[in-house]
């Protein structure tokens, strides 16, 4: 199981993290991913890090603004959103699969284990 956590509302070019826990695990050996649903829409990918290495993959719309990292001492995987659009607005979703490689994955049927979501609202 996953927990999101740090979403909110924020205005145009600000910033947010969030946060991925795990419920009594570590995701130290899990490849991690952030997705995004926006109103009216698919889910979309956003980041995507691996299991070992951290090597990251981010969404075009992101490049550049978002950061997915792993907190080794928090035992959580966190997305660190700068220069927030309006368009960033959509409830966020960690997702985890196990893997002990230098993948990431950005297909969602490639995760088994997903967290309930955490709505950020980029507005003024």
């Amino acid at each position: 199981q996953l927990a999101e956590s740090g979403g909110g509302l924020v205005q145009p070019g600000g910033s947010l993290i969030l946060s991925c826990a795990p419920t009594g695990d570590t995701l130290d050996d899990y490849a991690v991913a952030w997705f995004r649903q926006a109103p009216g829409k698919g889910r979309e990918p956003v980041a995507c890090i691996s299991s070992s290495a951290d090597n990251t993959n981010y969404a075009d719309s992101v490049k550049g603004r978002f950061t997915i990292f792993r907190d080794h001492a928090k035992n959580t995987v966190d997305l660190r959103m700068n220069s927030l659009k309006p368009e960033d607005t959509a409830i966020y979703y960690c997702a985890a699969r196990i893997e002990y490689g230098t993948n990431w994955f950005i297909d969602e049927d490639e995760y088994d284990y997903w967290g309930q979501g955490a709505q950020v609202t980029v507005s003024s």
